[in-house]
């Protein structure tokens, strides 16, 4: 059994409040545990591949080509590839997210 704790995975701090961690990469899935800080958005980008997010704490918005909505603990959210997309938080507490990207870019 192989177990990844969020202070043993990659860290990268990305400016304007949004910290990643990735907990896995292998050919098939990478798995990023993402914060983004009251106020701070995780900007529209690109992926080549589907991207889902599942929302572990917080509120925020996320926004997939044309559509923007409020998201809550619980939810999963699908992203398909070459769609633009990005993670916003408009609330006062962090808003956390699991993206898992499959197959990794």
């Amino acid at each position: 059994m192989r177990k990844v704790t969020i202070e043993a995975g990659e860290t990268s701090r990305n400016r304007g409040g949004v910290h990643a961690v990735k907990l896995l990469s292998r050919p098939e899935v990478d798995a990023v545990h993402i914060t983004v800080a009251p106020g701070a958005t995780l900007p529209l980008h690109v992926t080549p591949v589907d991207v889902f997010f599942y929302i572990l704490q917080g509120s925020g918005e996320v926004e997939i080509g044309p559509e923007r909505e409020r998201v809550n603990p619980d939810m999963l959210i699908e992203s398909p590839k070459d769609i633009p997309h990005a993670l916003h938080n408009p609330g006062e507490e962090d808003f956390r997210v699991l993206v898992v990207k499959t197959p990794r870019p």
